[in-house]
């Protein structure tokens, strides 16, 4: 389970890759689940939060990215 932090430091490729492979093992996980082969069900809510950081991280930049244009702008 990555920190908000360490998210924070990433770029943003390597935080879309991330959320592809956390996303891509959250399936393989749910999918165990449901056939009864998955022994720890805890790790499903760890990796549904880890994308939730994820995606609140880039949606924090892409706030930040539209809030810079608008600055640019309105400072024309």
């Amino acid at each position: 389970m990555a920190s908000v932090d360490e998210l924070r430091d990433l770029e943003d490729g390597q935080l879309v890759s991330r959320l592809s492979e956390a996303k891509e093992e959250l399936f393989n996980l749910r999918f165990q689940h449901v056939t009864g082969q998955l022994d720890n069900t805890a790790r499903i809510g760890d990796l549904r939060r880890d994308v939730a950081r994820i995606l609140t991280v880039l949606r924090e930049r892409e706030i930040e990215a539209a809030e810079e244009i608008e600055a640019r702008q309105e400072a024309r």
